[in-house]
């Protein structure tokens, strides 16, 4: 997907306010990547692509109002993104001090109202959430037992994932059990998304 085609997608689905805000987060992002590593600065000619779109299409496989809980959020990838792109609740966890700093500023920049952010490590929050979403933190495993005390079984997981994520299921499956989706994504032909549901221990 190239810049142009992500700038599409966008405008395809949602309205100019939504649009406008995802442009003005994009500015805030490239703008704080000059004094923390917040992306690969190899994606920063891509950003709408590989950030923005990559972000905005795990809407697709969670339809709910309910708590949207974005597991080391960083940049604010997806959770600002979806923030952003929806009405319910967004909650935002990062232990580094400087990314959550960096996240409070986008939220009030952008005038977000849905959003709460925890600088802590996910094992010390708390709370049931409807969705749980978490880029680049680590394999299947490791965060279903990171934040299964987060979810009960109604709870979906959209988590993307690079190449090997049918091979992360498998693993996962040793240990979880549950209903376990790989889907491809719409930004990269080596990009996946797994969709878990009514995920619990064996």
């Amino acid at each position: 997907m190239t810049e142009e085609e992500a700038r599409k997608w966008v405008r395809s689905r949602y309205d100019v306010p939504r649009e406008t805000r995802l442009a003005a987060f994009v500015d805030l992002l490239r703008e704080e990547a000059t004094r923390q590593n917040l992306i690969a600065p190899s994606t920063l000619d891509e950003i709408w692509a590989r950030h923005i779109v990559d972000s905005a299409q795990l809407l697709d496989h969670a339809d709910t109002d309910g708590l949207w809980l974005d597991i080391g959020s960083g940049a604010g990838l997806p959770g600002i993104v979806l923030a952003i792109l929806r009405d319910g609740p967004v909650e935002l966890v990062e232990p580094r001090k400087l990314r959550t700093a960096f996240l409070q500023h986008c939220v009030d920049t952008l005038g977000l109202t849905n959003v709460s952010i925890h600088t802590a490590k996910i094992e010390r929050t708390t709370g049931r959430a409807a969705v749980i979403t978490a880029r680049a933190v680590g394999a299947l495993d490791t965060v279903f037992r990171i934040a299964q005390h987060r979810a009960d079984r109604s709870t979906i997981w959209v988590l993307p994932k690079g190449r090997n994520a049918q091979s992360e299921v498998e693993d996962a499956r040793l240990w979880w059990q549950g209903s376990f989706h790989v889907e491809p994504s719409v930004t990269a032909a080596d990009s996946l998304i797994i969709v878990a549901k009514e995920v619990r221990p064996r």
